[in-house]
């Protein structure tokens, strides 16, 4: 007979730990604000950190260390460079038998990198043994000061280490760019961890040998990027550029200046706010871009003989096939860094000069934003309070792929997410999780589609439902459908203009009298880039050059004050810093209803809707120049699309 496992509250209870009420309150928190259970006591003050980690110890079946007690050899820190230590925040303790050497973590979880890298530059087999995390930071700090921090690199002089362990062959530890933190929901592990610090290149004299890795300031813009990896690149020079041999590719993508070059190029991306990575094959090099604030900037160039290795090793950490380039491939990696989830969705592609790799950043904590926070008129707001909270109708968000459709409906989901009400969504993909909400992902492939899903949906009595974006007609019919029964639906649809994205249902298939009897409202958007707040600075122009964006123009001499950024350090002398959402908003009403049921074009819908007091995109555009939140060039970018 199996007896049943007992939890971290079980062996707390049992050991007189913490009472019964205690476990409970302890529980309650926790379903009210989800967390690490053993976190939320010792929060709430009910044991200590010590006396929690000992009883975790037991429930995963590791030996406790105490290291307040311990007393750890010196000569074991000549075993284990020190930032090696420092980087993972773990601790040789003791040697055992058989060539075993037991190490004090407080995650054996996202320490499976660190054991390997100890593995590799010990020669001895590390064993993990549970300690808090405070203890394991004081003892390293006092037996560090105490020997001098002469630690060694990690990764050898001649390239031909293993890093951090990543990009593993199948059965052995899965993949990595740099210190491993929290997975994902597919068990996929983080890129990199919040407490890594990155990793300087080595400096090489002439004769090959390297100094020993410290860690880089941060990098900024395109020629610090480039030095900051000039050591690594130089270590590949003469790397072999035969990329048929997959063995070859793996070990190389596997090598110390590889790992480095690909982990300082996600993370530069990162602290620049990037939204997307592209490493391009070009006839003699590979440019690297990155598209910040809508706008892609070239950042480096790397030599030709980079390319095959720096692919595979994004391929190897995206679950790819790395024997496969002849067709395109989709995968994820998802990170952790400075305290922040990210999540890479990664596509390579073939080109005439190697496969082109896109790397969507997706930085989870963005996108529940407040939605008053997003740039909304105030007069707009109150008409969006009132339609997001009618207890049904299809309301929709629409404009071109990457004007932001998605942050505003999670935006609106978040603020009428209440334990009242059962709100579904069905995307493709699943890109942030919501508390609070169940959340279907598209996977085709099984049959669970769109309609698939809001068919599902219709019998499980939901409140509200959002559907990622309304591509077909039978997606559309469902939707239409949960409308009337009674359900908010909120979805995207890739138009130009709120005008006209109910006449392309129309056209799609739906009847013109079921889209006036359940579209609500209509939001059209653009994402432009906001002035600097570091280097802004007034500067006037006359009113005359304002009348494109429907200002009125009474005196064309009329100075009128606007504001720019002048550029700077933070804003890498664009002058812009950050997005900003333009918005109309396509109230329906009787009139409009009207102009559906006969299908009228989507002019006459504009016009109507603009007589019930509509603001365009332009004029939202020009009210948010006027308050100086951007320039008249950006609304002009993203708005005067020539249609």
């Amino acid at each position: 007979m199996a007896f049943p496992k007992k939890s971290l509250g079980d062996y707390l209870v049992e050991t007189g730990v913490l009472t019964e009420d205690q476990l409970r309150q302890a529980k309650d928190v926790q379903k009210s604000a989800p967390g690490d259970l053993g976190n939320i006591i010792v929060d709430l003050g009910f044991a200590s950190e010590r006396n929690v980690t000992a009883c975790r110890a037991r429930e995963m079946g590791l030996p406790f260390i105490d290291l307040s007690r311990q007393t750890v050899d010196p000569d074991l820190l000549k075993l284990v460079p020190e930032h090696i230590v420092k980087r993972y925040n773990v601790l040789p303790v003791k040697k055992e038998s058989n060539n075993r050497l037991l190490v004090a973590v407080s995650d054996p979880k996202s320490s499976i990198v660190a054991l390997d890298d100890i593995r590799i530059v010990s020669k001895h087999q590390p064993v993990p043994a549970l300690a808090t995390k405070s203890d394991i930071e004081d003892a390293i700090k006092r037996l560090y000061a105490d020997t001098g921090g002469n630690g060694k690199s990690a990764f050898p002089a001649n390239g031909n280490g293993r890093g951090n362990g990543a990009g593993r062959r199948p059965g052995s530890a899965t993949p990595a760019l740099i210190p491993t933190g929290s997975g994902g929901p597919d068990n996929t592990p983080a890129l990199i961890d919040e407490s890594a610090s990155p990793v300087a290149p080595s400096s090489s004299d002439a004769g090959g040998q390297s100094g020993t890795a410290a860690p880089a300031q941060p990098a900024s813009g395109v020629g610090s990027l480039q030095n900051a990896l000039q050591g690594d690149l130089l270590n590949m020079i003469g790397a072999a550029e035969d990329d048929n041999d997959e063995e070859a590719m793996r070990d190389m993508a596997d090598d110390a200046p590889i790992v480095r070059i690909g982990y300082t190029i996600v993370l530069q991306a990162i602290r620049e706010g990037a939204s997307d990575i592209h490493i391009e094959p070009e006839k003699r090099g590979v440019r690297i871009r990155y598209r910040i604030d809508g706008v892609l900037n070239e950042i480096m160039q790397v030599p030709k003989h980079i390319q095959a290795p720096l692919i595979s090793r994004f391929k190897i950490l995206a679950d790819l096939n790395i024997a496969e380039r002849r067709v395109p491939q989709d995968g994820r990696i998802p990170i952790r860094h400075e305290g922040k989830e990210y999540d890479l969705r990664v596509n390579c592609c073939p080109t005439n000069f190697g496969e082109k790799i896109v790397m969507r950043v997706l930085d989870k904590s963005n996108v529940l934003l407040p939605l008053e926070k997003l740039g909304f008129h105030p007069d707009v707001m109150t008409q969006m309070d009132d339609l997001i909270t009618q207890p049904n109708g299809l309301f929709l968000t629409c404009g071109p792929t990457g004007s932001g459709k998605t942050t505003t409906l999670y935006s609106i989901l978040n603020k009428i997410n209440t334990p009242e009400k059962n709100i579904m969504t069905v995307e493709d993909p699943v890109e942030y999780i919501l508390p609070g909400i169940s959340q279907v992902h598209v996977q085709k492939k099984a049959g669970m589609t769109f309609a698939a899903a809001l068919r599902a949906f219709l019998r499980q009595d939901p409140d509200v439902i959002m559907v990622g974006e309304i591509r077909d007609l039978e997606t559309a019919q469902i939707a239409v459908e949960a409308a009337l029964t009674g359900h908010l639906v909120l979805s995207t649809i890739h138009t130009n203009s709120a005008s006209e994205a109910v006449m392309r249902l129309a056209d799609m298939g739906i009847e013109p009298f079921l889209l006036s009897a359940t579209v609500s409202g209509v939001i059209g958007q653009r994402l432009s880039r906001r002035v600097c707040g570091n280097c802004k600075e007034p500067y006037e122009v006359q009113a005359e050059s304002l009348r494109r964006f429907g200002f009125p123009v009474t005196n064309p001499r009329e100075m009128i004050t606007l504001y720019r950024g002048r550029g700077c350090e933070t804003c890498r002398g664009k002058g812009y810093k950050g997005r900003l959402g333009l918005y109309e908003l396509l109230k329906m009403n009787d009139e409009i209803r009207e102009l559906v049921v006969r299908r009228a074009p989507a002019l006459e819908v504009r016009d109507a809707a603009r007589a019930s007091g509509m603001k365009e995109l332009r004029e939202d555009g020009l009210w948010k120049v006027l308050q100086g939140m951007t320039t008249p060039e950006e609304v002009m970018r993203v708005v005067f699309t020539g249609t």
